[in-house]
């Protein structure tokens, strides 16, 4: 899909973080813009920055988690600007659970489940048919992540494996769309290469009361900082990646037709190698990192 201008343009997760990056750059692109998102004030924060800056810009409050919410986007998309053409499922949360996956609360999982998974899947069911039966151009963002997509950490065990799910289930809609013979293209998002600042870390805050923790964490949630901190003891040089650079990433595949939207990077490469050998050698794996990297 070459030409943005005047398409519209979806983005879940979109009131802060790589979500509003990437509606901002849409915005300049000359898309206009849905930013949906469960979190209302920041919502309204980000829409109205976009539209004081010239966008067509609409929020509309929505929780992935409920696929009636996302109808209910789906709807409010069209009624305002008749047409979706691209869509990015970027919602997502990390669940916060600490020691022993054996020991997580169910909670922990269906909450991951719930955003990381199903929002996806939400997307797709809720805008797809829709997106193929205009017959127009489109595309489909799914964002997933290194960890779990590339190589898991070993300590965050519901967010490694929804966004190894997001991968999976990205190439199976390629493929399918591609047997359709449909228009629409689709993309698995790979932020990065290097640390983001972004809500995820502090995701505890938009967690549902029926899906709270049943009991209290033995440590309070780490932030960004205490993961930094870690990075730094474990002798991981901490480099950044701005939201802002991963949107430009976004637009440059969604022309580009790119399955794979990820930046070049040499410690990516090496640990997607690290495990493809393992599979191939079938050894034992010894890859999965225990801090991000």
């Amino acid at each position: 899909m070459k030409d943005l201008t005047g398409r519209v343009a979806v983005v879940t997760g979109g009131a802060g973080g790589i979500g509003r990056a990437m509606g901002e750059r849409f915005a300049r692109e000359g898309m206009k813009v849905v930013l949906a998102d469960v979190e209302e004030g920041a919502l309204v924060t980000a829409t109205e920055k976009l539209r004081a800056e010239g966008a067509e810009a609409t929020g509309v409050v929505c929780d992935v988690a409920d696929y009636a919410s996302v109808e209910g986007l789906r709807d409010a998309a069209v009624e305002r600007y008749g047409a979706v053409h691209l869509l990015c499922n970027n919602a997502g949360i990390g669940a916060g659970a600490e020691g022993a996956l054996w020991e997580h609360e169910l909670n922990d999982w269906r909450w991951a489940f719930n955003v990381n998974v199903y929002g996806v899947i939400h997307g797709i069911n809720a805008f797809v048919p829709t997106m193929i039966s205009s017959g127009a151009e489109g595309h489909i963002v799914n964002t997933s992540s290194g960890n779990g997509g590339v190589s898991p950490l070993r300590g965050t065990p519901q967010y490694a494996v929804t966004k190894a799910a997001v991968v999976t289930l990205t190439e199976c809609l390629y493929a399918q769309l591609q047997d359709a013979g449909s228009a629409i293209g689709a993309s698995v998002l790979f932020p990065g290469p290097n640390m983001l600042r972004t809500g995820i870390f502090s995701s505890w805050r938009v967690r549902p009361p029926e899906l709270a923790k049943e009991r209290p964490r033995q440590s309070p949630y780490p932030t960004i900082e205490d993961i930094e901190a870690q990075m730094s003891a474990a002798g991981i040089e901490v480099n950044y990646t701005e939201p802002a650079e991963v949107a430009d990433q976004v637009v440059r595949g969604v022309r580009a037709g790119d399955f794979w939207i990820s930046a070049p990077s040499a410690s990516t490469d090496a640990q997607i190698r690290a495990r493809t050998d393992s599979m191939l050698n079938r050894t034992n794996p010894t890859y999965l990192r225990e801090v991000p990297g």
